[in-house]
């Protein structure tokens, strides 16, 4: 019988206890708070930009090769594809769910590769990006100028230079992405008069410019391999590429016949603008330029948003006076309050299971007993948690919930029977926990096992629906095999240490079961 080892020896039992409690808090600390469970298959985004191709031809020539060799990656469920007339190709990859992203971005990335060489040269230039999205939205940060005294331009590039890289590097935030960049470029218009004028093709301008916005390495004066020593080695630095419209406005097209130059500036509009227009961001009819904050995978959002929050209160404080921001999307106020209402629930039905146990025990020597195999299966389940890879939800919270009035049970039969055994044959409460535990042992590890075989089939449930079942069925199963292991270890030995040599029955509880029997 292993209850008589710890019968024999309280204090072994108290440590067991004190060490599940210690791992559920340790676990407690680095376990991942969501609002509910990860049911997003994992995505993985392919982007690729071919300027100036409409939709039609990036569909035949990007989409068709990149489709043609991604499709039947390992794990994949389905993908999404957009082909739009701005020039830009955007491939949604959805995985199965459980599938590490790391992996999927990787498999992705080498289909990608593979499929380069069949691109066209401006794609292949523009370069390819894989990234992992994740499905878990933390925040939406919106920024906006008051007054409009700075333009969308300017706004979504002094964000994105100041702001994004230091929201990345924030342990655990997976990405920030804002949705309507405005990358500083160099437009050129061409104007069609000037250029059937001049007989110019915009192919021709086009390799005007990357002709000559080059930069080239001058190499070293006095450099190895020479004839004579020298002490100092001067590298020759050459000019660098355009950086304004007036130095594009200088490039030359051609010679005219009259020996004088045709350049740029002379049949087109160059300025410094915006890489693309594909979209705007209105809150209250005006602009702004939204930032979305996607969480890591594993990582807590309540402790994220608490260091974001911090970091925006420092970047606040260096921001221009008429940039201002505010999070028209934030989850985590309602996480907050949920597990703020479960946990007041969770008081609540602690406190009415203590009454309960006290009206019908009798007396708190009784009622201290079984109260304590609360805490050690409640706390203890948050290592199971964490061992599975679940997080703090609004479902493992309720769970844990229904299961305060179960992991109460085992612990009460046993302080029952050996309260009956002291009370009938006079034993002292040593000898008496013995017969109790000889007795019912059994039945108590036949309670476990039938209310484990009710819940944990229900974690076996295939598809989005079962991911709820899942955490909800583990969690209470768990607490029932905790609170099964304590009712055979630490409630036996407690009995030893706490009760008296006789133990009384409450009044009211005597009263009632006279009426029963």
């Amino acid at each position: 019988m292993i209850s008589a080892f710890f019968i024999n020896r309280p204090k072994t039992a108290i440590v067991l206890s004190i060490i599940i409690v210690l791992l559920g808090l340790i676990s407690l600390q680095v376990i991942p708070i969501k609002e509910y469970p990860t049911i997003t298959p994992p995505q993985i985004t392919v982007t690729v930009t071919y300027p100036g191709a409409d939709a039609d031809t990036i569909a035949k020539s990007v989409a068709a090769p990149i489709e043609e060799a991604i499709n039947g990656v390992e794990n994949m469920l389905y993908m999404i594809s957009t082909s739009s007339s701005s020039g830009i190709y955007t491939l949604n990859i959805f995985f199965e769910i459980g599938t590490d992203p790391n992996v999927a971005k990787m498999d992705v990335n080498n289909r990608v590769q593979l499929v380069l060489p069949r691109l066209p040269e401006e794609v292949r230039r523009q370069g390819i990006q894989v990234r992992e999205r994740s499905p878990d939205f933390l925040k939406v940060i919106a920024f906006y100028s008051e007054g409009n005294q700075r333009d969308p331009v300017d706004l979504s590039n002094y964000v994105l230079l100041n702001v994004v890289d230091e929201i990345k590097r924030i342990p655990g935030v997976g990405d920030a992405i804002v949705f309507d960049e405005k990358r500083y470029s160099i437009r050129v218009w061409l104007i069609p008069d000037k250029l059937y004028r001049y007989q110019l093709t915009p192919l021709e301008v086009y390799q005007a410019i990357a002709k000559q916005n080059q930069q080239f390495s001058g190499g070293l004066l006095a450099g190895e391999p020479i004839s004579s020593k020298n002490y100092f080695t001067f590298p020759v630095k050459g000019e660098t590429r355009f950086s304004s419209a007036q130095q594009f406005g200088e490039i030359i097209l051609k010679e005219l016949p009259d020996g004088s130059s045709l350049r740029l500036k002379d049949v087109a509009r160059i300025e410094l603008s915006s890489e693309t227009y594909n979209r705007n961001s209105f809150f209250k009819k005006q602009k702004v330029i939204p930032v979305g904050i996607f969480l890591s995978s594993g990582a807590n959002a309540l402790e994220v948003s608490a260091k974001l929050d911090n970091l925006l209160k420092e970047i606040s404080q260096k921001l221009p006076p008429d940039i201002k921001f505010f999070f028209p999307y934030d989850p985590t106020i309602f996480i907050k309050e949920s597990i703020k209402e479960v946990i007041i629930t969770l008081g609540l039905a602690i406190l009415l299971v203590v009454f309960v146990i006290y009206l019908f025990l009798g007396h708190f020597r009784a009622t201290l007993i079984p109260v304590l195999a609360i805490p050690v299966s409640i706390i203890g389940s948050f290592a199971f948690l964490y061992a599975f890879g679940f997080s703090i939800n609004l479902l493992t919270l309720f769970g844990l919930i229904l299961a305060i009035g179960l992991v109460v049970d085992d612990a009460i039969i046993v302080i029952e029977n050996v309260e009956r055994i002291m009370r009938e044959e006079n034993l002292p409460p040593k000898e008496a926990s013995f017969k109790a535990m000889e007795e019912i042992s059994s039945p108590v590890i036949a309670i476990v096992l039938v209310l484990s075989a009710v819940f944990i089939p229900a974690s076996f449930v295939g598809g989005f629906t079962g991911k709820f079942y899942q955490q909800f069925a583990i969690t209470i199963a768990t607490s029932m095999i905790l609170s099964g292991l304590v009712a055979l270890t630490l409630t036996p030995a407690l009995c030893v240490l706490i009760l008296k040599k006789r133990g009384k029955t409450s009044p009211f509880a005597h009263k009632a079961f006279s009426r029963l029997f």
